[in-house]
């Protein structure tokens, strides 16, 4: 299975030998499925936020920046935009009279409405002597367009990844969404000093251009929003890849007899955001961001859940240190009415009636973890995972964010609570990565490695099986305190196809 000239190949990508062997026995005996409890709802497990709590929660934040809080904001970045543009490449291969086409046809929609996009100037630059405002010129023309958006010939949006797209329009120009996400971190990551630390996860291919992007725009952005910018950027490791293997588990090879490995998808950045420290950290998709002027609702929420992740901190640092000091029946009973109150848990029903000694114990270490608050919107059919009570091999019931993959859906009843679920994970987190002594998480301890997934795929043609890591926002969170809370709806604007850039919330005013 194993052959010697695979030595050198894993030793350059800094895999050993029993973890590619842990990885072709995952392909073996499959991951268990989660067994989820019930959908948490704004009646259990979800908190709701009136008028006067987010006020008071972004009073604290602000305070806690005021005493020099350092926040960061972490981006998942990597990965071309090839996706966002399926429907235009479905029709590259297959052109149509656009006349003929429905008017909800996604590339007759793009072109219709191709002024509207914050690219158009930079398109129209690319056909001299045609008018591409007039909208049956624009038709005629459809094909090339296209291609020019796509192809290297042209804008390249192809190849390019979904920061360096232009998402929006301005009266003297328009932002890519890497500056709009610069933008949005002025409005509430930013230290008392002004200064906004931006890490973003980029593949190696697009880096240049990103640092590029940031070069040629940061004194513009620095004087619209008079901060300073501290941007960063990482790779997905190489030693986070996993490898392929054919249907019958045996490791896939190419032409001159390699092994092939995939990436190990988002999960393999809890090794990115490890590498990274900050009193607070937010994190938020690349895809996920709006104009500049309409920001305020989003910057609000942000700092509401900054504020809710450093209460509970406090209160968690306060319980962990009393617990160090002196253990009574009261400071027990503090903090289990804390766990339910707050955190919607309890300790397990076998140490309830446990020496106080033994309920000390679980609880320091219960309590002794990293905490992330995490904005849920209602469920208005976006595909993608949402919050559920789980129960945990310690017979706790536990929050987190599940995704149908991870779940038995052949399964009547586990079917029933999936569909169930109200709230959508529009991947909205604010994570404390800092113990109560102030040092910095191990967070690849809290990953619960039973949670990732096996995926079908094919490379030239050929059926392969690919290994996914714990998501970021669910696996390799798992072991995190938790908390949800519901967001508006309004302050999740994803970007998944082009045509999401001509809704209402990415238009000007």
């Amino acid at each position: 299975m194993i052959q010697e000239t695979d030595l050198k190949q894993l030793k350059e990508k800094g895999i050993s030998v029993d973890v590619l062997e842990d990885q072709i026995n995952r392909f073996k005996e499959g991951f268990p499925p989660l067994k989820a409890e019930r959908p948490a709802t704004l009646t259990n497990g979800i908190i709701g936020l009136s008028e006067d709590s987010l006020h008071t929660l972004k009073e604290l934040y602000r305070k806690e920046i005021n005493q020099g809080l350092t926040p960061l904001k972490f981006v998942p970045a990597s990965g071309a935009a090839t996706r966002m543009f399926k429907a235009l490449y479905q029709f590259l291969e297959n052109p149509e009279d656009l006349k003929q086409l429905d008017d909800q046809h996604p590339a007759k929609e793009f072109i219709n409405h191709l002024p509207r996009f914050a690219f158009f100037n930079a398109l129209k630059e690319l056909f001299p002597g045609k008018n591409l405002d007039n909208i049956e010129e624009r038709q005629s023309l459809a094909t090339e367009i296209i291609a020019k958006a796509l192809n290297e010939e042209g804008l390249n949006y192809g190849f390019l990844p979904k920061g360096l797209i232009q998402f929006h329009h301005y009266q003297d120009g328009s932002h890519t969404a890497m500056l709009e996400h610069l933008a949005e971190a002025a409005s509430y990551a930013k230290s008392r000093e002004d200064n906004a630390q931006v890490h973003f996860t980029v593949s190696p291919e697009h880096l240049e251009m990103f640092k590029k992007e940031f070069a040629e725009n940061i004194e513009s952005i620095q004087k619209q929003t008079g901060t300073t910018f501290q941007v960063t950027y990482s790779f997905q490791k190489a030693h986070t890849d996993t490898v392929a293997v054919l249907p019958d588990n045996e490791p896939f090879r190419d032409e001159k007899g390699n092994l092939v490995f995939r990436p190990g998808g988002h999960g393999s950045l809890i090794e990115n955001l490890n590498d990274c420290d900050a009193g607070i950290i937010f994190i938020k998709n690349i895809d996920n961001v709006l104009p500049s002027e309409k920001i305020g609702q989003v910057s609000d929420y942000k700092q509401a859940l900054g504020g809710l992740a450093l209460d509970i901190r406090n209160k968690v640092f306060d319980f962990i240190r009393q617990l160090e000091d002196e253990l009574s029946i009261d400071l027990i009973t503090s903090i289990r009415q804390f766990l339910k109150e707050t955190l919607h848990t309890d300790i397990p029903g076998h140490l309830a009636d446990g020496s106080l000694g033994e309920q000390g114990a679980y609880l320091l270490h219960f309590l002794n973890r990293p905490i992330r608050v995490c904005g849920m919107v209602k469920n208005e059919g976006e595909p993608g995972g949402g919050p559920f009570w789980v129960r945990n091999t310690d017979g706790q019931e536990t929050l987190q964010i599940v995704e149908s993959s991870q779940l038995n859906l052949t399964d009547p009843e586990q079917k029933k609570i999936f569909e169930g679920s109200t709230h959508f994970n529009p991947v909205d987190l604010v994570c404390i990565t800092r113990d109560f002594e102030g040092n910095k998480f191990d967070l690849l301890q809290y990953i619960d490695e039973n949670t990732g997934f096996i995926s079908e795929k094919s490379i030239n043609g050929k059926s392969i099986k690919a290994l996914e890591r714990p998501g970021l926002w669910n696996g390799a969170m798992a072991n995190w305190l938790t908390i949800f809370v519901e967001v508006p709806v309004d302050t999740f604007n994803p970007v998944k196809t082009v045509n999401d850039l001509l809704r209402k919330a990415h238009q000007p005013e």
